[in-house]
């Protein structure tokens, strides 16, 4: 299966606890569009966690795709050590970009 790199923007409409089973995740909701959203799930053992985000703040981010039956989900929103693997990925909320 090929990689689907996903850029997008749109303001959080859900903010869930951190995940910490494994490698730990930072979720979010990201509503794109009216009826489209996303949930971005984000490396904070590889990147820097995004300590003030909150419900209503405008986020943009480039990372991986992946379909599931509730819409999809955004990972790879970090640095990647192995290009040829990934392509680094980001997020940017207050014009700060964590990778």
């Amino acid at each position: 299966m090929s990689k689907q790199y996903f850029h997008g923007k749109g303001v959080v409409v859900k903010v869930f606890a951190d995940d910490r089973k494994g490698s730990r995740h930072q979720k979010f909701t990201v509503k794109l569009k009216p009826n489209k959203s996303v949930v971005v799930v984000h490396n904070i053992d590889l990147s820097q966690r995004i300590n003030q985000l909150k419900i209503g703040d405008l986020v943009e981010f480039y990372g991986v795709y992946q379909w599931n039956r509730f819409g999809g989900l955004v990972h790879w929103t970090h640095k990647s050590a192995n290009v040829a693997e990934h392509k680094s990925g980001w997020i940017k909320h207050h014009n700060i970009i964590y990778q």
